[in-house]
């Protein structure tokens, strides 16, 4: 029997359609589930389980991914099923604020948790799909562009979740963030319909691509991929032992509304919106691990901005800057992974990128909650002491680790600084210039 002809730009059409919706349902649950956990009376440390713990149990989920995908019967069949069951999740968590009932905190870290395994395990099928679709001397500006469309439909959904939330007093804000989550699970369910068209490319079989979590990790010495996960492990490490507290901080410490919450994260994501193209010609051009090293490098310096001011003005310039330097890092760590990793074995690379990128995040968020308090006062605040060991942290893994893996495609040979010059438009790249 001949295979079904996959209809490849009418499948891109419909992940496009399916992003737009999926970015909607991100700006909701990423910018406001600690707003909604403050709300909900977590402490502290409770704040740190609801970043750490979905994380760790999302990522390892993903050691049952490809099993997963073989027995439901397709990438894109799982990817409806756990679609679905992610929006179900999200109108759970939209209950909560308008129930008086005891333990709202747990239910809601136990709804994030199963609503980011659903994500965790459509992580890799969808990767996989992608990879099949966009061809890899494309992928730089496919996926620029892709990002930077869906990203902002999030920033328009972070902008009237927070506009909502203001149009309610202080005793109200459960209705708006009943609505807002609502909105997000609607959104998600829509999703689910647009995935639902997507063709299901062949998947070739190849006994190399059946192999262990531990026999991936022996492999560290030869394997370019291997070291390029760990240094992405031990950035999210450094990273998220002060990411989930920014909005702490924020909110709680610094006392700003959730207007102005909501202004500082529409700007990250604004900032981020515009550099990706950016990012993703120089990808293209000169490869994404020079890309890699530049923007963290840029990323590894942001915890230590948030010590000179606490003025709204001031931290728009430092979430611009950060929304400029990860847009860079999120695009060329996924576009290398599609690089260095053959499409038969790329769905299990995935899912072990994940499973230890996951770890890293749940270790430096748990040990970030447990030092959130403990840690002396630096200008008056506990957090900003955190904020420092993680630059401090993220700095010393980037001097280590950085240089340890390779590109995998011929591109042209330039300098960091070269790179840097371009990027911020001083003098652009006209050609191959040596290293």
């Amino acid at each position: 029997m001949r295979a079904k002809k996959v209809n490849v730009r009418e499948s891109l059409r419909s992940s496009f359609k399916d992003g737009i919706f999926a970015a909607f349902m991100s700006g909701v649950t990423e910018h406001y589930a600690t707003p909604v956990a403050l709300f909900l009376g977590a402490t502290i440390q409770q704040i740190g389980l609801i970043t750490a713990l979905p994380n760790l149990l999302s990522s390892l989920s993903q050691f049952f991914s490809v099993r997963v995908i073989y027995w439901v019967g397709g990438r894109v069949k799982l990817l409806v099923r756990l679609v679905v069951s992610q929006a179900s999740l999200l109108l759970c968590i939209a209950m909560l604020p308008m129930l008086e009932i005891p333990h709202r905190v747990e239910l809601l870290l136990g709804f994030l948790i199963f609503a980011a395994v659903c994500g965790g395990l459509a992580g890799p099928a969808w990767g996989s799909l992608m990879s099949d679709y966009v061809p890899a001397r494309k992928r730089g500006r496919y996926f620029g562009w892709r990002n930077k469309t869906v990203g902002a439909v999030t920033v328009g959904s972070v902008l009237a979740s927070g506009l909502l939330l203001n149009f309610f007093p202080g005793p109200s804000y459960g209705t708006g963030f009943w609505i807002i989550f609502s909105l997000a699970a609607a959104a998600r369910y829509v999703s689910a319909y647009f995935i639902h068209r997507m063709d299901e490319p062949p998947q070739k079989t190849d006994p190399a691509a059946d192999f262990t979590f531990f026999m991936f990790l022996r492999r560290f010495r030869e394997s370019n991929f291997l070291k390029f996960v760990v240094f992405s492990g031990c950035l999210n490490f450094a990273t998220f032992l002060a990411a989930p507290f920014f909005a702490v901080f924020m909110l709680r410490d610094l006392q700003l509304s959730y207007l102005t919450y909501m202004a500082l994260q529409v700007g990250g994501s604004l900032a981020s919106l515009i550099a990706l193209p950016l990012w993703g010609r120089h990808a293209d051009l000169v490869g994404n691990v020079r890309v890699l090293r530049l923007s963290s490098f840029f990323a590894a310096l942001i915890p230590i901005l948030w010590l000179f001011s606490g003025h709204p003005v001031y931290l728009m310039l430092v979430q611009m800057f950060a929304g400029f330097a990860w847009s860079g890092v999120t695009l060329s760590a996924g576009n290398f992974i599609y690089d260095a990793v053959t499409p038969q074995k790329r769905v299990r690379c995935i899912a072990y990128f994940n499973v230890i990128n996951g770890v890293a995040l749940f270790v430096g968020s748990s040990l970030g909650g447990f030092l959130a308090s403990r840690l002396p006062p630096l200008f008056g605040y506990r957090l900003l002491g955190l904020f420092a060991l993680s630059c401090f942290c993220r700095l010393g893994f980037y001097l280590m680790l950085s240089r340890s893996f390779r590109e995998v495609r011929v591109t042209h040979e330039v300098s960091i600084q070269e790179l840097f010059f371009s990027v911020v438009g001083i003098r652009p790249l006209v050609g191959p210039v040596r290293d």
